[in-house]
């Protein structure tokens, strides 16, 4: 079953890993590609804990709207599960 996730619009301070055009998005995981230390607290030299991450695939009608130029073609990024909230969710 495809899982529909929404990318959490957090404007946090500092250095993250995830894309600011991709910010609020919706799309679907495609699959999960394992628990890796959070490159977020590791840019800091803080303990990282352990997270999962995922490969999301979103369409060019919603990553830019209206103006895509070839709507149903797709782009993947990989993103943490922390970043990530079911689609259904305010």
């Amino acid at each position: 079953m495809t899982q529909v996730v929404r990318v959490k619009p957090m404007m946090p301070p500092g250095h993250v890993r995830t894309p600011i055009y991709l910010r609020g998005k919706i799309g679907t995981i495609e699959r999960s590609l394992g628990e890796f230390p959070n490159p977020e607290d590791l840019a800091y030299g803080r303990p990282a804990t352990a997270k999962t991450l995922h490969r999301v695939r979103f369409t060019m009608a919603e990553v830019w709207g209206a103006i895509a130029e070839n709507p149903d073609d797709t782009l993947d990024a990989e993103i943490y599960e922390h970043w990530l909230e079911p689609a259904d969710a305010t």
